[in-house]
């Protein structure tokens, strides 16, 4: 197992910065400015691990200064369908909303509404094609973690062989920046072949069926990077319709249960985990400055874990799982 530093000098010093407001805006003198306050969560789709865990550190971290939370989540990662979850919060006159805007374009309008209702805004996980309507974002770098994707599928695929991407939204800050790092780290390995990457729209049933596609054109494949949790539990599916689990090496992204149990048995080789714990309370923390008249950290990236089946029986394996319920 090893941790990638998504920042470098950049993330450090922006996490000390962070660490810093930390301390002055979770807790202590200003828990009495947000004292009782709200803070609104909004995902990009519900029933994610991610976003669960995610949403379990906003939850502790809130009540450290005695907020409450509420979540709304649409049922796809849409921003038709996370729109008007946005536009019914508004009316809500929440002091803050954290959420994960499931189109860096089309969710501009409606943030920016809420932002000139005076409420607060902090981005989680992905980001806006806008700047300055929230005070703060908080993120993996997935640049990085798409290169350490491109990293741990070459070792695994002895850096030969044809390779696949499964993007799991055209248009999502988090799947266009994933892989883009895939792809300019896969350039360093002359004897792997790029196959281009494919959207499966966050369906683990058109991500199989990307495989079984793919397969049929190239039956040599040899390496599939599936962006997230719902795009590796299709790829995995679909490897083992065809017979081809283990020989077809597979890289996911983010440790949910499915994907540890994919993992386990040997259908996924390597997940590239984030840690969406730390990005709620990041952003707790910053929502808190912001609402306290402190200075917000801008942007703070947190660091991937990449874990293989020799990881599970370690400590460090189990923490990087993420959590269906808080």
């Amino acid at each position: 197992m090893y941790t990638t530093k998504v920042l470098g000098v950049a993330a450090a010093l922006a996490l000390g910065l962070a660490a810093c407001s930390s301390g002055n805006s979770g807790g202590g003198g200003s828990t009495g400015d947000v004292k009782g306050k709200t803070i609104s969560f909004v995902p990009g789709v519900s029933g994610d691990s991610f976003y669960i865990t995610m949403q379990c550190g906003i939850q502790a971290e809130a009540a450290k200064n005695g907020m409450k939370v509420d979540m709304q989540a649409p049922q796809q990662f849409d921003a038709s369908l996370q729109t008007p979850i946005v536009n019914a919060v508004v009316a809500k006159k929440p002091a803050g909303i954290l959420i994960a805007p499931t189109d860096a374009k089309a969710m501009v309008p409606p943030l920016l509404q809420a932002k000139q209702a005076g409420i607060k805004i902090g981005l989680v996980d992905t980001t806006l094609s806008k700047d300055g309507i929230a005070s703060s974002s908080v993120s993996t770098d997935n640049v990085a973690a798409g290169a350490s994707a491109a990293d741990a599928l070459a070792k695994l695929i002895g850096q030969q062989g044809k390779v696949l991407v499964i993007a799991f939204k055209a248009g999502a800050s988090t799947s266009d920046d994933r892989q883009h790092g895939f792809e300019q780290e896969i350039k360093k390995y002359s004897g792997i072949k790029y196959l281009g990457a494919q959207v499966n729209d966050n369906s683990p049933a058109k991500a199989a069926s990307i495989i079984s596609a793919t397969l049929s054109a190239n039956p040599d494949l040899k390496g599939v990077f599936a962006t997230n949790q719902f795009a590796a539990e299709g790829a995995a599916t679909g490897l083992r319709n065809a017979g081809k689990q283990g020989a077809v090496k597979t890289v996911g992204f983010d440790a949910g249960p499915v994907q540890m149990q994919q993992l386990k048995r040997g259908d996924v080789q390597a997940l590239v985990a984030q840690q969406p714990y730390q990005i709620g309370t990041q952003a707790v923390d910053q929502l808190v400055a912001s609402l306290t008249g402190k200075k917000p950290n801008p942007k703070i990236g947190t660091t991937t874990t990449t874990i293989t089946q020799d990881d599970l029986s370690k400590p460090a394996g189990g923490q990087a799982a993420y959590k269906t319920s808080c």
